[in-house]
């Protein structure tokens, strides 16, 4: 185990979104969702806790807060694209860790961004680490937007996909009502990097996996990168995709003490 365990926390937090314009502002219980993703990390121990945007509405509310915010380019293809600019601004080591916490996880456990980056720390041959949970619904298993991982012994990541990876050769011909074993696991998209993965990942072309699946993840497998999988320490709350999304975390955070 590494005696260094330090790490960055990193929200990106983009204005523009499909679904839910301004998401990142978005009130909840008084103040922006982005500030209470940002309480979270606050929460756990990380040694630094930065807000990356590419837009000053967010910026501006979050300053009076005393959050760390930095200025990014807007036309990042994804989170981790972002993460690597912020890595070269801080002008962080290369084998600094720094943890993606996606800004639309209000509820996230701190004590989980904790363990994604001892989870790297242990594993110093590991690039990216991140988290799952078992599956035990069978229309989960099957829902192509909850995203699948399988693991070897050792703990790394076999694949990811949305597909209903194992699949079960002589139960699931037809359909199964239920699941028996925890043989499945959902990703969990929290993930742990190392600074210089992230100086060479915003090199590399997406792959032809990635782009089927869409899962920026499979970028790394593919250029040899081990993903080090942990099953998470605690239950992960569902973040906000959706209206219905915003309604429960509203109705949640407000009525918490």
């Amino acid at each position: 185990m590494a005696t260094d365990n330090a790490f960055v926390a990193v929200i990106p937090a983009r204005f523009g979104s499909s679904r839910l314009p301004g998401k990142p502002l978005l009130d909840i219980a008084g103040e922006p969702m982005v500030a209470h993703v940002w309480h979270r990390a606050c929460e756990s121990t990380a040694s630094r806790v930065v807000v990356a945007t590419d837009d000053t509405r967010i910026r501006d509310a979050l300053l009076p807060l005393g959050a760390e915010v930095v200025m990014t380019r807007a036309d990042h293809p994804s989170g981790t694209d972002r993460l690597a600019e912020v890595a070269e601004l801080l002008g962080l080591a290369d084998n600094a860790v720094l943890v993606n916490v996606q800004g639309d996880e209000p509820l996230i456990p701190p004590s989980l961004i904790d363990q994604v980056a001892l989870r790297l720390h242990d594993d110093p041959g590991a690039s990216i680490a991140t988290l799952a949970e078992p599956i035990a619904d069978v229309e989960a298993l099957f829902n192509p937007n909850v995203v699948k991982v399988v693991r070897a012994l050792s703990g790394r990541a076999l694949y990811f996909s949305r597909a209903p990876i194992p699949w079960d050769r002589e139960s699931f011909a037809a359909r199964p009502e239920w699941l028996e074993t925890d043989a499945w696991l959902r990703h969990i998209g929290l993930y742990a990097y190392r600074a210089a993965f992230l100086a060479e990942y915003r090199d590399w072309h997406p792959s032809t996996l990635e782009q089927l699946e869409q899962l920026e993840q499979l970028r790394a497998l593919h250029h040899g990168h081990p993903i080090q999988v942990a099953l998470a320490a605690e239950p992960n709350p569902a973040g906000v995709d959706t209206l219905e999304d915003l309604a429960r975390v509203r109705a949640l955070l407000t009525a918490k003490p």
